[in-house]
C-alpha cells in the first residue's frame, strides 16, 4: 500500500471541496483533495446554474466545476481519485484510507462529502427533468 502525509485532507470535490482547495492552497497548505464517487459533485449534472456568486450571467455546472478545479490545481492542490473509505478521528494525527490503497496521515481533515439525488422513481422524473422536475433543495 502506498502513504502519504498531508497538512490537509480534503474528502469531496463539489463545490465546498473545490472551495477548501482553493483556500488552504492560498494559504501554502497543500491540500490533498480526494474526489468521491461524483467528482465536481451534484454540479456536474446540472445544466444552468444561475445563482452561483460571480457568475451573473449563469454557466454550466460542469463548466463552473472545471474552472474550480483549475483553480485550485494552479494554486497547488494534489487532486486525487478515488473514495475514502475509512477514517479514525481518534487520535492524532488523523489516519484515512481510500479505495485505491492509498494510506493517509493528515493533522486536518476537511469533510465536504455533498449530496446525492433522489428521486422517487416516478416514470415522469426523467421525462420532464429539464423542464422544472428537481432534486435541487
Amino acid at each position: 500500500m502506498a502513504e502519504i502525509k498531508t497538512r490537509c485532507l480534503i474528502i469531496g470535490s463539489g463545490p465546498a471541496g473545490y472551495t477548501a482547495a482553493i483556500y488552504t492552497s492560498r494559504a501554502n497548505i497543500s491540500p490533498l483533495v480526494i474526489e468521491g464517487q461524483q467528482p465536481g459533485g451534484q454540479l456536474t449534472i446540472t445544466t444552468e446554474v444561475e445563482n452561483f456568486p460571480g457568475q451573473p450571467n449563469g454557466i454550466t455546472g460542469p463548466q463552473l466545476m472545471e474552472d474550480m478545479r483549475a483553480q485550485a490545481v494552479k494554486f497547488g492542490a494534489d487532486i486525487r481519485t478515488g473514495l475514502i473509505t475509512e477514517v479514525d478521528f481518534s487520535t492524532r494525527p488523523f489516519k484515512a484510507k481510500t479505495n485505491t490503497g492509498l494510506d493517509i496521515t493528515a493533522n486536518t481533515v476537511i469533510i465536504s462529502t455533498g449530496a446525492s439525488a433522489r428521486y422517487l422513481g416516478l416514470p415522469d422524473e426523467q421525462k420532464y427533468s429539464g423542464l422544472g422536475v428537481s432534486a435541487c433543495a
